[in-house]
């Protein structure tokens, strides 16, 4: 591996583009340590002590900016909330789909729209923390100056975050977005460890005890790693054939190639889609009182809280939904069917038309139901270690998939670019 970099690194473009990339990644963690002035970061710290796993993913996807009150406190989510309802209402309104399809000009307007979206959002995650967090004592003097500053500030620092991730994507390796949740969730790594460490020798046990507990955690770790791995590499190629017909004198066609579905065709959506559902009523909760709830409505919380039995089976059942539904927005078999068809391409053994969607849509029904189960299984370990011993684990569930997931596509746009120049990439050295 080391001689692969050292190859990488003697190409001209190619070693441009990592610099360039690992220097932004440098400025992010430099951003995240610039606090917002007039914030007392000990308010959130301590509320941060009274929550569960999801709110640490929250952190770990700002790579602690959150908890410490720094320039990029809203992180890159509200980019991420707003690329998600854009491709939402490019399915549901008509005109903005015809505008998607307008080749490289639809999509520069749908980035657009997606900036303008991002800040929008921005500014009312940023106005819900200043005057939720404002209120217990937050912002040092609670006014309506030092509000808009608090406002201002982390907008600007969600507005940079998206630029920078589409600076990286345009000028360096990989996707951008993808890459800055990366190195935040990565920066996050060694605190979770020492928790973890400190968490497991805090009680007084035989030292072959806790070195077994040790091994243990170290071996679950693995096999998550392992198992989170093959659940992104996964995929089902399902065959093509194209006739051969003639275009003028030419013949054209006669090829065959096959239609890639990923296990996880839904990536770690599903996962952040539950999480944020269950979670909303909680954080509403919070900004208008820090005292117990009680009542129908304490009894709803304690009910949705995927720290109980009850909150991990719903959990886990919206997990399954959800993958469902983003799956059936991403992938049309019908549009799939009808391009193959348009193009003289048919499924060996399936005939055009009505059969091929039924053929595609059983498919794919049964890959996302594995994928669904895999997500499933990877975000419920940590809960129910938790639950169990007590274990801080936060790093094992959603976190390791986007890490994994990132790296593995990084990884694979190194080696497209080292092939090119006829050198092994990563995955085959």
């Amino acid at each position: 591996m080391l001689k692969t970099l050292r190859n990488a690194f003697k190409i001209p473009d190619l070693r441009r583009k990592l610099l360039y990339t690992f220097m932004m990644l440098i400025i992010i963690r430099l951003g995240a340590v610039i606090p917002v002035p007039g914030v007392d970061a000990s308010i959130i710290s301590s509320w941060f002590d009274t929550q569960n796993e999801m709110f640490s993913l929250f952190d770990a996807m700002t790579g602690g900016s959150f908890a410490e009150m720094s320039l990029f406190a809203m992180g890159i989510i509200p980019y991420i909330t707003a690329s998600i309802i854009m491709n939402l209402l490019t399915i549901a309104i008509p005109k903005l789909e015809q505008i998607q399809k307008e080749d490289e000009d639809g999509r520069k307007k749908i980035a657009k729209y997606t900036r303008y979206l991002t800040i929008v959002l921005a500014v009312i995650q940023s106005t819900a923390t200043a005057i939720g967090f404002g209120r217990q004592g937050l912002i040092t003097n609670y006014n309506i100056w030092n509000v808009l500053v608090f406002i201002l500030a982390t907008t600007a620092g969600t507005a940079l975050l998206m630029w920078i991730g589409e600076r990286i994507t345009e000028n360096g390796i990989g996707n951008g977005i993808s890459l800055i949740i990366f190195i935040n969730i990565l920066s996050r790594l060694p605190i979770d460890l020492r928790i973890l460490f400190n968490q497991i020798t805090a009680e007084s046990r035989a030292f072959v005890v806790t070195a077994l507990i040790l091994l243990i955690c170290l071996i679950i770790f693995i096999a998550i790693v392992t198992f989170v791995v093959l659940l992104q590499v996964g995929e089902r190629r399902i065959p093509v054939q194209y006739a051969k017909r003639m275009q003028g004198r030419t013949p054209v066609g006669g090829n065959s190639t096959h239609i890639p579905l990923k296990v996880n065709t839904a990536g770690v959506i599903p996962v952040i889609f539950a999480s944020s559902l269950l979670q909303f009523p909680a954080i509403i909760t919070q900004f208008f009182t820090q005292q117990e709830v009680t009542g129908i409505w304490g009894t709803i919380l304690n009910f949705i809280n995927y720290t109980t039995w009850s909150g991990a089976i719903l959990y886990a059942a919206l997990i399954i939904f959800f993958a469902y539904f983003y799956t059936s927005i991403t992938f049309n078999p019908m549009e799939v069917a009808n391009n193959m068809k348009k193009n003289g391409g048919f499924i060996p053994g399936i005939r055009p038309g009505k059969p091929t969607v039924e053929h595609l849509t059983r498919i794919v029904n049964n890959i996302v139901l594995v994928g669904a189960l895999g997500l499933t299984l990877i975000a419920i370990i940590p809960i129910i270690l938790q639950g169990a011993y007590g274990l801080s684990l936060s790093f094992l569930g959603t976190s390791l998939i986007i890490v994994v997931g990132v790296a593995l596509e990084t990884v694979k746009q190194i080696e497209a670019q080292m092939l090119m120049r006829h050198y092994k990439g990563f995955l085959k050295s």
